[in-house]
């Protein structure tokens, strides 16, 4: 009985160094290649010179109600043009025009974000060196711990838009690349939620003393997006499975890394 327990015991041990040594750099070499393909999916320069070969692309964003519409082109993580018009409720129905131009563009802030992170997952892989040797399951644990956190704020940043309030709309520097200008009381946002690019106009209003804001909204499908997403969560599965697995081996406190003695199996 003796035996067998540390013949089991000597099996586990070599798994576990085959998996240090082996598996964790194949699955990093595996996780590198999606990143940088996710990365391709994304129409934003990709040197330090800002040079972009991507066209733009153009949507119509309409909403079921004949209230809200808005042709634009996004050019990688800007809207360059747009052509804007909207109906809101007064004493009466007013409708307003208003336009993005190319020489002050709308910056969708969440797309270099998610690229950003992509980044910086890429460069914790970059900096383990192939022949480099991890030592304990907890140093792999830790690595994977910042490469998830990487692929999980990338990933959220295109899924959960950040909340901001109606204030903070109206005074946006990207409320000043409208021309012509709103009313005060108007505020416009362009957002990407999930796959899709939304459109959003906000009407601050006063309800029995009480400041209130009516919103009206349009959105469309972006296909890159999708493809986007799609990478993200192959490699976040990637990487938690990984991290599953040596998350087991770490259960054991008396593993080392180091020369071990030949497996012997029974004939």
């Amino acid at each position: 009985m003796v035996d067998t327990e540390k013949e089991e015991a000597l099996s586990l041990q070599h798994e576990f160094e085959w998996v240090l040594n082996k598996e964790v750099h194949t699955v990093l070499h595996q996780l590198k290649n999606i990143l940088v393909e996710c990365i391709k999916r994304f129409p934003v320069p990709l040197n330090l010179s800002g040079d972009s070969h991507h066209k733009p692309e153009k949507f119509v964003l309409t909403s079921g109600l004949d209230q809200i519409k808005c042709v634009l082109s996004l050019t990688g993580d800007s809207i360059t043009h747009a052509d804007i018009s909207f109906k809101v409720q007064r004493q009466q129905v007013v409708s307003y025009r208003t336009s993005v131009q190319p020489d002050n563009p709308w910056r969708l802030h969440q797309v270099q974000d998610a690229v950003n992170h992509l980044h910086q997952a890429i460069v914790i892989i970059d900096n383990i060196d192939a022949e480099y040797q991890f030592r304990s399951s907890e140093e792999v644990l830790f690595t994977l711990g910042n490469i998830l956190g990487c692929l999980q704020r990338g990933r959220s940043s295109l899924i959960l838009p950040r909340k901001r309030t109606i204030d903070d709309l109206m005074k946006s520097r990207n409320m000043k690349s409208l021309n012509p200008a709103l009313p005060e009381d108007l505020a416009l946002s362009f957002y990407i939620q999930s796959h899709k690019l939304v459109f959003a106009v906000y009407q601050l209003c006063s309800l029995q003393g009480t400041m209130k804001y009516e919103t009206l909204q349009s959105e469309a499908s972006v296909p890159w997006l999708n493809e986007v997403l799609v990478l993200f969560t192959v490699a976040l599965q990637l990487c938690q499975q990984l991290k599953d697995k040596i998350s087991v081996f770490a259960q054991y406190k008396d593993f080392v890394v180091g020369p071990l003695p030949p497996l012997h199996c029974n004939v």
